[in-house]
């Protein structure tokens, strides 16, 4: 299987999209799908590990099929709005060990005593 980096990805959608998608859908479509994929993968999750029950049409949804779907729009945002994800996600993860490197660790709602 395929190992892909952030770029990678960023690029392969970029590549399907001009040879099979003919063009990006606008940013208020492709926000308005992406709230919808969110929705797919919360009724999954609610279903799945919450207390809501499975319909029988719904029994065999594929949760990381959703959570690509999420991943594929959250791209093409990206793509076409300028945003490098990479650089992104490195600037955000610097930013919350900055900001919470031990807010968490002294939560003590989330120790496990």
């Amino acid at each position: 299987m395929d190992e892909l980096t952030i770029k990678e990805a960023q690029k392969r959608v970029d590549d399907w999209i001009k040879k099979y998608g003919v063009r990006y859908f606008n940013e208020l479509t492709n926000m308005t799908i992406l709230a919808e994929e969110v929705g797919e993968v919360a009724r999954i999750i609610a279903r799945k590990y919450g207390e809501q029950s499975f319909k029988e049409k719904d029994k065999e949804v594929d949760l990381a099929d959703e959570m690509a779907d999420v991943l594929w729009v959250l791209i093409c945002l990206a793509n076409q709005t300028g945003v490098d994800l990479n650089e992104a996600l490195l600037k955000n993860l610097e930013k919350k060990t900055n900001r919470d490197s031990t807010r968490h660790k002294q939560n003590t709602k989330l120790s496990n005593d």
